[in-house]
């Protein structure tokens, strides 16, 4: 088996109604088509991939994400082009949203480009550029770390 893609990815929001409102902004300014939009779910499909939220469970209504601990580290949308990631910081700017590193290149793989951002509960995303075939290319293993700067252990 060869898997084909992502199908889909869904993070749970402290706060859905902040989250509802960025990811209202950012997942159409991505090409994703919004396909479900209620009191607890918002989900976009788009480029082989989809994006949702949930609304948290009643207990867990207002806790932020915590990078680190068990669960998600981050997640990161694949740009056509380089100059798409300096397209998204500057609609990410013009949003408020709050930018842990402007467009940046970094040694994860030949060529890679980065712009690393939080939604409101602070969950870390990526929107990145890697030409050619990246770590698939002959004779390329990863760079060690992650495009926040940790390591691999």
């Amino acid at each position: 088996m060869q898997v084909n893609g992502v199908a889909h990815t869904f993070i749970t929001a402290g706060n859905f109604a902040a989250a509802r409102e960025f990811y209202g902004k950012l997942l159409p300014f991505l090409g994703m088509t919004i396909v479900a939009d209620t009191h607890n779910t918002f989900y976009g499909v788009g480029g082989r991939t989809g994006f949702g939220i949930h609304a948290p469970s009643a207990e867990f209504a207002g806790q932020r994400f915590r990078q680190g601990a068990v669960g998600l580290h981050h997640h990161c949308w694949r740009a056509r082009e380089q100059a798409d990631v300096d397209e998204a910081h500057a609609f990410l700017k013009s949003i408020g949203a709050t930018i842990v590193h402007p467009p940046r290149k970094d040694a994860f793989a030949p060529g890679y480009y980065s712009i690393l951002f939080e939604d409101p509960d602070g969950t870390r995303l990526e929107i990145n550029y890697v030409p050619g075939q990246g770590l698939l290319a002959p004779g390329q293993r990863i760079g060690g770390g992650y495009a926040d700067g940790t390591q691999n252990e």
